[in-house]
């Protein structure tokens, strides 16, 4: 009974439908409204669960998003692969959800461009690439934590630019960029793991300093 569900429930359940009408209508009431007249939801229930308007459905479509992502590739296929082919399927299987919807993601990217919603964007953008890190088996909670999800966010915000005008056969040109992309963050991380190896063991002011105060006893 659609009585029943929360207001989480009901943004999970039209979440889909809004983007399916997002594409001819913008991201507004209309689309609101005719998910909820399409999934038995009573209209006001929904403008309840979307009172922050736009963004608030953008942001429920791309939970819904995130999780047929994280649904495509369970865990036990994921470990299967090295991290470079981890972080390039669940890029890849995002893309391909959104696939049916570029031009509901073309709006929804055009209205999170909009100078009060960027703060906004930069956060849900942050999440999404979180959790491909988190699905790839990433438990870093050093800097590397924060240098691997910008640098996915910077790599995931390109590549979905050449995703919305690909019109190349099972776009192959985005999944081209997307390699080239990936292997520059491979590169990026090899060559930090390479630095970081050399330079553990020089001799450090602040080592030397902590010892004096703190001696080991």
């Amino acid at each position: 009974m659609t009585e029943d569900l929360t207001l989480d429930e009901v943004r999970a359940r039209l979440a889909p439908a809004i983007a399916a009408n997002a594409a001819f209508d913008g991201w507004g009431d209309a689309a609101r409204d005719l998910a909820a007249e399409l999934e038995g939801i009573d209209p006001d229930v929904a403008r309840l669960a979307f009172a922050d308007g736009a963004v608030a459905m953008i942001d429920a479509w791309f939970e819904h998003i995130d999780a047929e992502m994280a649904r495509a590739l369970p865990p036990e296929g994921l470990t299967a692969m090295k991290i470079r082919q981890r972080i390039t399927a669940l890029v890849e299987a995002r893309l391909a959800v959104l696939a049916p919807e570029r031009e509901a993601l073309r709006r929804a990217r055009a209205v999170l461009a909009l100078p009060n919603n960027v703060a906004r964007a930069a956060k849900l953008g942050w999440r999404s690439v979180d959790r491909m890190w988190r699905l790839a088996g990433d438990t870093a909670t050093d800097y590397n934590h924060y240098t691997k999800r910008a640098m996915l966010l910077a790599v995931y915000t390109a590549t979905t630019t050449v995703f919305l005008d690909d019109d190349s056969e099972g776009q192959a040109d985005t999944r081209a960029f997307l390699s080239r992309r990936i292997d520059g963050i491979m590169r990026f991380e090899k060559a930090k793991a390479q630095f970081t190896r050399r330079t553990q063991h020089r001799p450090s002011l602040s080592r030397f300093i902590g010892r004096l105060r703190y001696p080991v006893v």
